[in-house]
């Protein structure tokens, strides 16, 4: 039963740590596509989150998230949590027209 609790919070806490960095890679790329992108209809705004898309998995293994039992739907499931986050925070630069 210890054991079963133990392993609870170690999934958990790489739960945490994959969906947060998620978010903040997703958070940083819309900030970079804002700086980069002065026409918004330019396709250069995608790069940045394709990078951070990328750069994710070295960056989980340097937390200490086994990614080497990571399957398809973790792949995806990452690229999707960034990929969201940068759509929805780009968007809202885009739309305030804020100055980045």
């Amino acid at each position: 039963m210890a054991t079963e609790n133990l392993d609870g919070r170690a999934d958990h806490l790489r739960s945490l740590t994959v969906t947060t960095l998620a978010a903040l890679a997703g958070i940083a790329a819309a900030f970079v596509s804002a700086a980069l992108v002065a026409d918004p209809t330019a396709s250069l705004g995608i790069y940045p989150v394709a990078v951070a898309v990328l750069v994710q998995i070295p960056l989980l293994r340097l937390a200490g998230v086994d990614v080497d039992s990571f399957g398809a739907k973790d792949y995806l499931y990452v690229a999707f949590m960034t990929v969201s986050f940068w759509f929805v925070v780009w968007a809202i630069l885009l739309t305030t027209e804020a100055v980045v």
